[in-house]
């Protein structure tokens, strides 16, 4: 592993590192903030998984997260969306390929080499920087937005027992029904639809739910809403009384503004089940 930066923060530390990743056949990098009480032991972690287009660094530094993770105690890891780099399959559009990795484990070509976002997100990463960082391992939550919001859904449920907690800002609900979903999980899985449903957070929710308690956020005016379905997920969660909350947040669209404003909501959330308030 690499040290590519690391500055002082809220009293603790920001850092960006890069590493060779098993997973996806190519370098990687991941920021991971570390708030003052990592110098006294292990704090808990969460994960905060990114959306379309993005890298590690734009909720790293547009999020705001960072003042209230200091407050809580919690550590953030910010992974990348997608591998990267020479030999990395790409596509013209911007929602797929680099950048759209949509947090599964591509079986097709050309992507099956190094798309394996899912493997990389529940299992090396968190081996890597539980080894190298004061991270417990044993307390973990996981947040996302939009593409990392159904990311941060379908990992939280696909993975009983691992995450304390599960959040989403704006997440694409019911990916197997839309064009920002239906696109990607058939270049990546294949034509055969009951393959996509292990990454659907309806469908999952549908079938299991989830088995903590769950956040969604959702403005009102976010102007991909026929592409996200939250409607479908608020309706799916409902249905399975889901411990939790949907709310619609009036006026507020799909930008960083958005996340920003609701973060400090979002971390005390985690905060509060992984009880550390």
């Amino acid at each position: 592993m690499e040290m590519i930066s690391e500055n002082r923060c809220f009293g603790g530390v920001q850092g960006v590192y890069s590493h060779e990743s098993a997973c996806c056949s190519t370098t990687m990098t991941f920021g991971l903030y570390l708030p003052p009480q990592a110098a006294h032991g292990p704090v808990p972690v969460l994960w905060y998984l990114s959306g379309l287009t993005c890298t590690h660094e734009n909720a790293m530094v547009k999020a705001g997260a960072q003042a209230h993770a200091a407050h809580a105690g919690l550590a953030l890891v910010f992974p990348d969306t997608s591998p990267r780099g020479e030999g990395v399959a790409d596509d013209e559009a911007y929602d797929l390929g680099q950048g759209a990795g949509f947090y599964v484990n591509a079986t097709r070509s050309p992507w099956e080499p190094h798309f394996r976002m899912w493997d990389y997100v529940a299992e090396e990463l968190p081996a890597l920087v539980v080894s190298e960082f004061p991270l417990d391992a044993d307390r973990q939550a996981i947040t996302g937005h939009s593409m990392g919001g159904h990311g941060a859904l379908t990992l939280a449920i696909g993975l009983p027992g691992r995450f304390a907690s599960a959040s989403a800002f704006a997440p694409i609900a019911h990916p197997s029904q839309s064009d920002w979903g239906r696109k990607q999980l058939s270049a990546y899985l294949g034509e055969q639809e009951s393959t996509w449903a292990a990454h659907d957070s309806v469908l999952l929710m549908q079938d299991r739910g989830f088995d903590g308690p769950l956040l969604v956020d959702q403005g009102s005016d976010d102007q991909f809403l026929d592409l996200l379905k939250p409607e479908v997920l608020a309706e799916a969660m409902a249905a399975r009384r889901q411990e939790g909350a949907f709310r619609i947040q009036k006026g507020y669209d799909h930008s960083y503004f958005f996340i920003s404003t609701f973060m400090g909501d979002h971390v005390a959330f985690h905060a509060d089940a992984l009880a550390l308030s």
